[in-house]
């Protein structure tokens, strides 16, 4: 029988990777943020960020996409980006420094636990972060509680792991060779919330009205299979983390196994590996 899941122990192991893993991240920020431009564009439409708004970024990571709001706001308006990583949040203090954007503001919190006025913010945004909540519906029930009435949340997540297999392939093949079980139903995960009617019940549940859900199919472009493979070890640092109970020369052919399966993505041009998000917006009632 396998060990119960501990969340807490979970969000510990959330904290590790992105302590470790934000420089990788933010060096890969040029591909990242090309790849995510058009669900972060929707996002920000969905909850109708511009000048003067004030917006709450949840599990904002390096900040992408909080920069990319904070273009928007003008002097009236504001962004806070939180994350459970400090060290996350050195960088979107330091790009958001160098782009002179000086309406972001950074703070370290438990997106389960948000100590944000209550009723302050226009909008909240959260891009790939809302899925590694073990508990979602307090991360939920802490924006609503954030938002003004009649302000709006937008969130970005994986779809199915069928439609990322860039990403999913990976996990697979070392999920096959450490003889790890599929992660039990409800349990936190990057593909957790990739069928849109979870996301939507999800909102339901927390008390979100007009409710929008968007597709948007969004190829990660790098110039080889090997270089995907290069940025899966260096960012997702999850993935490392699952193989360490092997020694360095194994761990070398299960990266050659992944990179053998991913060169399938390869054309032309270079790697266009197929990856597929979704976009969920809801309001809370006035």
């Amino acid at each position: 029988m396998p060990d119960a899941f501990d969340p807490e122990a979970y969000k510990r192991t959330i904290f590790e990777q992105w302590e470790t893993g934000a420089s990788a991240w933010h060096k890969w920020r040029p591909t990242i943020e090309n790849w995510l431009a058009e669900a972060t564009e929707i996002m920000l439409d969905l909850v109708h960020v511009s000048a003067g708004s004030h917006v709450l970024d949840v599990a904002a990571g390096t900040g992408g996409q909080t920069l990319a709001a904070a273009r928007r706001l003008g002097p009236t308006g504001s962004v806070l980006a939180t994350d459970i990583s400090p060290r996350s949040l050195l960088f979107t203090a330091a790009e958001a420094e160098h782009a002179e954007l000086w309406n972001v503001a950074t703070r370290t919190m438990d997106g389960e636990r948000l100590d944000v006025e209550a009723g302050a913010y226009d909008a909240v945004i959260s891009r790939i972060g809302l899925t590694y909540f073990p508990d979602e519906q307090a991360a939920l029930s802490g924006i609503m509680r954030a938002l003004k009435p009649g302000g709006r949340l937008a969130a970005v997540v994986y779809s199915t792991a069928e439609r990322n297999p860039c990403f999913a392939t990976p996990i697979s093949i070392i999920r096959r060779r450490m003889k790890l079980p599929p992660p039990a139903p409800g349990q936190p995960g990057p593909f957790s919330l990739g069928r849109p009617e979870l996301l939507e019940h999800a909102y339901v549940c927390s008390g979100f009205g007009e409710i929008t859900v968007m597709v948007v199919n969004a190829t990660l472009h790098m110039s080889s299979a090997a270089e995907c493979v290069r940025f899966e070890r260096e960012a997702l640092i999850g993935l490392t983390q699952m193989m360490a109970g092997l020694d360095d020369q194994e761990q070398e052919k299960v990266w050659g196994e992944i990179r053998h399966a991913l060169v399938a993505f390869e054309d032309g041009d270079g790697f266009a590996g197929p990856s597929q998000l979704l976009v969920a917006a809801g309001t809370k009632p006035s």
